[in-house]
Formats: C-alpha cells, structure tokens, sequence
C-alpha cells in the first residue's frame, strides 16, 4: 500500500520560508510523477506545482519564482522549497502521488503566514 507522509509546515512571518517534504513508502518512488496542492479554509484544494518523472516542472502562477518542486528518488522524497512566503499562501498542503490506476494522497501539513 502507497503511504505518502509530509512533515515541514509550520508558522513563519511574510517573507520567510519553508522546505516542505513527502516520504513515499510501499511502492517505487520514481516511477511516480508528484504534485503539490493546497486548501485553505472555505477554499476547494488547488494545485500548486508538479514534477515528472524526469525532473520536468510546472507551477502555478502565483508560485512561479517563489516555490521549488523537486524529488530525490535515492530517498523518496518530493520536496517544496517556499519562499518569499505571502499570507493567501496559508493553507494546508498536500503531497500526491500520482499512479497510472490511482492517485495517493498524503494526510497534509499546515503551513500558516502570519505575522
């Protein structure tokens, strides 16, 4: 069974930053192309970024030069580097695995911007 595991959210002020991880376990990492999404409260979840298989990446708009999505496959881990972190960045993230049958969700991590 897929498990998919975020740990890194967190509290930071505007302008800060944080490195968000998911831990895949129960399957071959790299053959897995990975996402992250977002929900913040009242809002339906919305995609943040995206990474093949091969290390190719997308973004949403209002992330583009601020996020980095990357994976290490030795470790089986997608990373999201966030910086220059704005308030409407507030909301949980969630890490996916998407598979060629089903996709696999982690439980999410809360990441908070406030002062």
């Amino acid at each position: 069974q897929v498990q998919l595991v975020e740990s890194g959210g967190g509290l930071v002020q505007p302008g800060g930053s944080l490195r968000l991880s998911c831990v895949v376990s129960g399957s071959l990492f790299s053959i897995y192309p990975m996402g992250w999404y977002r929900q913040a409260p009242g809002k339906q979840r919305e995609y943040v970024a995206d990474i093949t298989t091969g290390g190719r990446t997308n973004y949403q708009d209002s992330v583009k030069g601020r996020f980095t999505i990357f994976r290490d496959n030795a470790k089986a881990t997608v990373y999201l580097q966030m910086n220059s972190l704005k308030p409407e960045d507030t909301a949980v993230y969630y890490c996916l695995a998407r598979g060629k049958a089903n996709d696999y969700w982690g439980q999410g991590t809360q990441v908070t911007v406030s002062t």
